[in-house]
């Protein structure tokens, strides 16, 4: 019995059809299809295995496809918290500052900010790094200021927020390397000649970073800048400072 041609083509096109019916069935149909919760679900199990690049992405899907669900304000954090176990920081300050700017009333703004002043000391922290380590750059470390006022913003919206305790642990972290800093710039000033620079650095230390290590330095370079400024009586007046507050200090008034 002879085929008939078009018997032939119809046998050849319901493969095709079939194939492509399959390959739709594949996995970005199944996504497409996926409910807020099963989308939410898959980020969480990305985030606990560590893999927070695909966790940002997969939550990203959840907000454009879901905007008002359930999920999209735990989405929001998710994404704060992703970014910074990421690495991300400056992603990080962007998601916290969205969700602060979206949700102004809500509780979870506590965390937002917080995580936010982590973000931005980390920034700092980086810039530390640089600075005392490799670039001796003179830049003002803004990011650690930042960091300072999400953590002290921190402690007076937020009084009951349980990051308060280690909110204020940061702050004087953060004191302690920016008074480190002023140090550093006015060791710099007296290197180049520039005592009077060097004087104005010190008495920063003094006036806004009490209680600090570097409250000693600051004492210790008002004595080299005031002897180049050959200004013997307040030379002499931070000696005896130095004696009353360092007993033994090599500098200290005899």
């Amino acid at each position: 019995m002879s085929r008939k041609p078009w018997l032939w083509s119809l046998l050849l096109i319901v493969p095709l059809l079939l194939a492509g019916g399959c390959s739709s069935n594949g996995p970005e149909r199944q996504e497409e299809q996926a409910t807020a919760e099963e989308l939410y679900q898959q980020a969480r199990r990305q985030l606990e295995n560590g893999n927070y690049t695909m966790a940002v992405e997969t939550l990203e899907r959840l907000q454009g496809r879901f905007p008002f669900g359930p999920f999209a304000t735990q989405a929001q954090l998710d994404i704060i918290y992703a970014y910074y176990q990421a690495g991300e920081l400056e992603s990080t300050i962007a998601a916290a500052d969205r969700f602060m700017r979206l949700y102004p009333r809500d509780p979870n703004v506590a965390y937002a900010r917080y995580m936010r002043g982590l973000a931005n000391a980390g920034v700092g922290d980086e810039f530390f790094t640089r600075v005392f380590n490799l670039d001796r750059s003179l830049r003002d470390p803004q990011p650690l200021r930042r960091a300072f006022v999400d953590f002290r913003e921190l402690i007076q919206r937020h009084p009951d927020s349980e990051y308060v305790d280690d909110a204020r642990e940061r702050m004087q972290e953060i004191r302690d390397l920016l008074a480190r800093h002023e140090i550093y710039v006015a060791r710099f000033y007296l290197r180049r000649d520039a005592p009077v620079a060097a004087v104005g650095r010190a008495r920063t230390v003094l006036q806004e970073y009490q209680g600090t290590g570097a409250v000693e330095d600051a004492l210790e370079v008002l004595v080299e800048a005031y002897g180049m400024l050959e200004l013997a009586d307040l030379q002499q007046d931070v000696r005896r400072v130095i004696g009353e507050n360092f007993p033994g200090h090599p500098l200290a008034a005899q």
